[in-house]
């Protein structure tokens, strides 16, 4: 009889490998690899491998698989996973490869102006292979921004290294008309006249200077950098989006808004409207750290209304087909942020 402990079939694989933590695991293709660090990657120290590691890996993984693949890869990482640094970086190195490709994937993957401050610091950090960013970048880069309305842009330029203003000056884009060339020259901080600007951007001018009684219409982060009253944070909690009342709960208690019973019920309706909670795309791990992060110093309403919307946002959560067994990880390991380590703050969200 054949000597089962010699030819045993249990725990064996054609093909092995050692993962991050030591062990024996089944090797992944350079496709199956890219897909998983493009789903989950979030270039930073992790449990058992360092940010410096992972972007090796991915480097190496985009120049292994074929330029369509690395194209799908890249739009599901943005549109599907919902990820940032990550397809921002898989589209740099796509632009090196594809230029047809990269042009389609562009407007895609860059959706938002932190989406493309992203791109652009990638790019000029030489890490995705490339320095400068070339005719086919720059001409990308420029159509994004005169596709922007002023309001658009005011809406973008939040953020810096590198700033809206530092982007317009590194690609030279040629404005559309006088106003939109007002607006570039705004976000450069240069000298230009103020009736072609927009409103709102006047209205900013004037907010960084003093702020009025009345609240300027304006978006929210650049209304958070303003010298605020307790009144003007109660009239933002009254006018809030679902996300900005999510993650503002403990502004809003700072600034007193909930010393407001009217206001308080209009805050704990808003957060249990299933409509919004569906449309904020809103996961229920957001809510449960909001609930854990609040408890006991927002009123009981408010408590009460985010375990409310967290049942509601299992709604929103992917669908499992077929049957299913799930295997819960305990494991030290488990106890990271699971978007890793940052010099500049880690998650509190933990992997467990």
């Amino acid at each position: 009889m054949v000597d089962f402990k010699l030819f045993s079939t249990r725990g064996k694989s054609s093909k092995t490998t050692t993962n991050e933590a030591g062990g024996m695991a089944y090797e992944l293709s350079p496709q199956q690899a890219l897909a998983q660090y493009a789903a989950t990657g979030c270039f930073s120290g992790t449990f058992y491998a360092g940010a410096d590691e992972q972007l090796k890996a991915v480097s190496i993984l985009a120049q292994e698989v074929d330029t369509d693949f690395l194209y799908r890869v890249t739009i599901y990482a943005r549109e599907q996973a919902k990820m940032k640094d990550m397809p921002a970086y898989l589209l740099a190195v796509l632009s090196q490869r594809d230029t047809d490709l990269f042009k389609k994937a562009f407007p895609r993957v860059i959706d938002n102006g932190r989406l493309l401050r992203t791109f652009v610091q990638i790019v000029r950090s030489g890490m995705s292979g490339r320095r400068s960013m070339g005719s086919s970048v720059k001409g990308q880069v420029q159509n994004w921004l005169k596709q922007r309305s002023g309001d658009a842009l005011l809406n973008a330029s939040v953020g810096s290294q590198p700033s809206l203003g530092d982007i317009i000056k590194m690609v030279h884009p040629k404005p559309k008309d006088d106003s939109q060339a007002a607006m570039f020259a705004w976000l450069m901080g240069k000298e230009t006249d103020s009736s072609l600007l927009p409103d709102r951007v006047n209205t900013f001018d004037k907010a960084k200077k003093k702020i009025s009684h009345s609240l300027p219409d304006l978006p929210y982060p650049l209304l958070s950098g303003l010298d605020l009253s307790d009144q003007h944070w109660r009239d933002i909690a009254r006018n809030a989006s679902w996300q900005v009342t999510r993650m503002s709960l403990a502004s809003f208690q700072r600034h007193k808004v909930f010393e407001d019973d009217e206001l308080t019920e209009l805050i704990a309706r808003r957060l249990q409207n299933p409509r919004a909670i569906e449309q904020a795309k809103a996961m229920p791990y957001q809510l449960l750290m909001a609930y854990q992060k609040t408890l006991g110093t927002v009123p009981p309403r408010i408590s009460e209304a985010l375990q409310d919307a967290m049942e509601l946002a299992i709604k929103n959560t992917p669908r499992l087909h077929g049957q299913v067994a799930l295997g819960i990880d305990i494991s030290g390991s488990m106890h990271s942020p699971v978007t890793g380590q940052h010099s500049h703050g880690s998650s509190s969200v933990t992997c467990l």
